[in-house]
């Protein structure tokens, strides 16, 4: 095996295409040799200090450019030429399984309602107010879209309470860099969405997880952090939970918020996929308003590139909320901000948010009927499902078995925290592929993969 360490001091970016881009470098210039065998996913995320995720999503990006073949049982080798490499379909591309991107709707898609909205913002009276500075924390018209937006979701909420930011991942940037200073604790089921993990990492918190069942995160285990760790704030996703898709019973929600109000512990409430289901319990923001930061976005239900997010907050918290965020981005772009707005009002955002769920339900019949049999977690409505693998599976040498063919998935370590135990199980997206038959061919490789578990798992334990 090649000892080899990515240069990635100066590099800008996610840390996995800074990986990608020293390995094009290293090749490029000759230091790494064609042929040459790679350190294991875990020996280079040890050595760089990522984890293993990081170094799984690095190599499945530089086998997607054709830098890198993954050979089960040997390891992942740097190409010779045109020969090795994964499988790739006919438009030379890896199926990505890996992206929790939303499926794109075969009838009414984003990009032709983007148009009509285009041109009814051009003949706006105030069109040039879209080119100025916005006020810190969102017009106060966009602001009003958002109350809408969240009420949709069955949650009380005025333009006063709410935040327009650049997206979600900003919006939790912004609400944990208020509440939060660096070393504090911050509460997180043991299994969670992998960008709390790096918004934590940029702040210096201590990430601490909390066990979860079937059901979400465990009331005891909540209760036993708040009387021992001194913990200032909870973040947890209790409906479509990012990776394992579960819903968090109604009677749990009280019970979570209930315990966060006996504590005094603010919950941060990630309901970014909380319009999917038409059927959903209450969010806890509906429960426990005065310690609650809700966040949703448009990027999940509407279009990813609209950037647009909003935070719902208690009162007391909106000026701090504001400040932090005048100090990272001063303000969203108006322009997509008054695009979000003219949507949610037209009704397009319902129609639009219709479309994402029909398509995903459709993405979920061929992920039942291609992988039936397999032990797996979902709903109708989910953008992803989470693969539970048989023995002696383990969760990287399954993405790695899977990239060798040519397709991507997620490995659970990517959203593990804390040292409890990591299932071997990974998290499969359907939304990123565009079309039905690619998304098909990804699932086959994942189904072939599984069939072939006596033979090839025995190789990569």
């Amino acid at each position: 095996m090649t000892i080899w360490e990515p240069r990635l001091a100066g590099r800008k970016g996610p840390r996995y295409l800074a990986i990608v881009e020293a390995l094009t470098e290293d090749v490029a210039s000759g230091d790494l040799k064609q042929g040459s065998r790679l350190p294991t996913h875990r020996d280079l995320a040890d050595q760089l200090g990522l984890t293993v995720g990081t170094i799984t999503r690095a190599y499945a990006e530089a086998a997607r450019r054709g830098l890198v073949s993954g050979e089960v049982g040997r390891g992942t080798f740097v190409r010779r030429g045109e020969a090795g490499g994964p499988e790739l379909g006919s438009d030379g591309q890896v199926v990505d399984l890996g992206q929790n991107h939303p499926p794109e709707p075969a009838a009414q898609p984003p990009q032709v309602a983007l148009a009509s909205a285009l041109q009814a913002l051009i003949v706006r009276a105030d069109l040039g107010r879209l080119l100025d500075y916005p006020e810190a924390g969102g017009n106060t018209a966009d602001r009003e879209a958002g109350a809408l937006w969240i009420a949709r979701a069955g949650v009380e909420a005025t333009a006063d309470r709410v935040l327009v930011c650049t997206g979600s991942q900003h919006g939790l940037t912004v609400v944990l860099a208020t509440l939060l200073d660096p070393g504090d604790v911050l509460l997180a089921e043991s299994l969670t969405y992998a960008g709390v993990k790096a918004v934590a990492g940029l702040l210096h918190l201590r990430l601490h997880g909390l066990a979860v069942d079937a059901d979400g995160l465990r009331p005891d285990a909540f209760e036993e952090a708040c009387r021992t760790g001194g913990a200032k704030a909870l973040y947890l996703i209790p409906t479509l939970h990012n990776p394992t898709t579960a819903v968090m019973p109604e009677a749990r929600r009280l019970e979570i918020a209930e315990i966060a109000r006996r504590h005094g512990v603010v919950l941060i409430e990630d309901d970014v996929h909380g319009l999917l289901p038409e059927e959903r319990p209450l969010p806890l923001a509906a429960h426990v308003p005065e310690l609650t930061c809700y966040l949703t976005s448009t990027s999940k239900t509407l279009a990813p590139g609209l950037r647009i997010a909003y935070v719902l907050a208690p009162a007391a918290l909106v000026p701090r909320l504001t400040a932090s965020l005048r100090a990272t981005t001063w303000a969203v772009a108006p322009l997509t901000a008054a695009v979000a707005s003219a949507w949610i009002r037209d009704g397009t955002a319902d129609a639009l948010l219709a479309g994402r769920r029909r398509e995903a339900r459709e993405r979920q019949a061929l992920a039942r009927e291609a992988l039936r049999g397999a032990d797996f977690e979902t709903r109708p409505e989910a953008y992803y499902l989470w693969l539970r693998l048989p023995e002696p599976w383990r969760s990287d040498s399954f993405a790695s078995a899977v990239l060798a063919r040519g397709a991507s998935v997620t490995s659970a370590e990517t959203f593990a925290v804390g040292q409890a135990p990591v299932p071997h199980a990974v998290r499969l997206c359907l939304g990123a592929a565009r079309r039905r038959d690619t998304l098909q061919r990804g699932l086959s490789i994942v189904a072939d993969v599984l069939r072939g578990t006596g033979e090839a798992g025995a190789a990569v334990v």
